[in-house]
């Protein structure tokens, strides 16, 4: 852990506080942002919650030939799918049509306010409130998921104003910009229908604002699933409503961030964790639409009313035990006749 990242700067500190940066085991003060890893990933994470960070935050400095930012990054491929010139990635949350947002290009930070951050080397935690309700507390949790290479976030929104809370909603927009060919990527979104899913497309650009539908960029992408739509410059924007809360009560699901060397692989990391509704953004280069190679980049959601992807399985179909069989037996015979 550690040997693939990069640290710059570090001097003149305390033995153990040198062995602690080098190591990455850490704990960052509250009310700063973080870069975590987990394998060959890793996000920039804001003290809201939402992603892309300057690189080089907490003293943690990636190799990325396609962006200043971290936001989500891939090792192998050496890049970030949703850091670039324009950092389109955050969420929202309306409750009694009260509304917060944060994403750093679209619509900034509204009525949001951070109450904590901390974080260690492949963990991050951010709590915050909506500041004109400030009985609505929310968690974004974000720890390493059981599959290589994901990372999840347990989002939590609860309520603690003494009375019942209406029509609670929860938005998440990323704008894809997928290495090698950043600007210009194929889109897939799944998981249609959902019990809790009110809205998808593949506005990445639009403001998480859970009570304003943002339209779409390409046609086919509202409301459905569809694969490799593009390429073009777009992304993924869902809402979630989860009905009235409770006083004291809270509503939990889970988001997943991540990436995989193929599209087969990314399917068996959301099978593996249960995700229901999901988006990939993957290069339109060689491979792109096809394999999902070199990389292709993960989000989903668990928890929100869908199927979830079928999880990988390695034990042979019916119909190809049956074709195994039959070559065992064809072997066993030439062998009989070669006698």
């Amino acid at each position: 852990m550690g040997l693939r990242t990069q640290y710059e700067g570090i001097s003149r500190v305390s033995l153990f506080g040198a062995l602690l940066a080098l190591s990455l085991v850490y704990a960052t003060p509250a009310n700063a942002d973080a870069i975590i890893t987990f394998g060959d990933v890793s996000l920039g994470v804001n003290d809201l919650g939402h992603l892309n960070v300057a690189n080089g935050t907490g003293g943690v400095t990636l190799t990325s030939l396609n962006s200043s930012s971290i936001g989500l990054y891939y090792l192998p491929v050496l890049g970030d799918g949703t850091a670039q010139v324009v950092c389109a990635e955050g969420y929202g949350v309306s409750a009694n049509g009260i509304v917060g947002f944060a994403d750093i290009d679209s619509g900034g930070i509204s009525n949001l306010t951070s109450d904590s951050f901390t974080s260690t080397a492949s963990t991050a935690v951010a709590v915050a409130h909506l500041t004109s309700l400030a009985g609505l507390s929310i968690t974004h949790d974000y720890h390493p998921s059981s599959a290589a290479g994901l990372f999840e976030a347990t989002v939590t929104l609860t309520n603690t104003t003494g009375t019942d809370m209406t029509d609670l909603r929860y938005s998440r927009s990323m704008d894809w910009d997928i290495p090698p060919t950043t600007f210009n990527e194929f889109v897939t979104i799944g998981g249609i229908p959902a019990a809790n899913l009110l809205y998808s497309s593949d506005q990445g650009f639009g403001t998480p604002n859970p009570l304003i539908n943002p339209g779409f960029i390409l046609g086919g992408t509202e409301n459905a699933n569809f694969s490799d739509s593009g390429p073009t410059d777009h992304g993924a924007f869902f809402t979630f409503g989860f009905g009235g809360l409770a006083a004291g009560a809270s509503q939990t699901f889970t988001i997943f961030y991540g990436a995989a060397p193929t599209e087969a692989a990314a399917f068996a990391a959301l099978g593996s964790v249960g995700a229901e509704v999901y988006s990939f953004g993957q290069s339109s280069g060689a491979g792109g639409a096809a394999e999902g190679t070199p990389a292709t980049f993960i989000f989903g959601f668990k928890g929100v009313g869908g199927v979830p992807v079928p999880p990988p399985t390695s034990v042979p179909e019916p119909a190809s035990l049956v074709l195994l069989g039959s070559g065992l037996a064809v072997i066993g015979l030439w062998k009989r006749k070669t006698r």
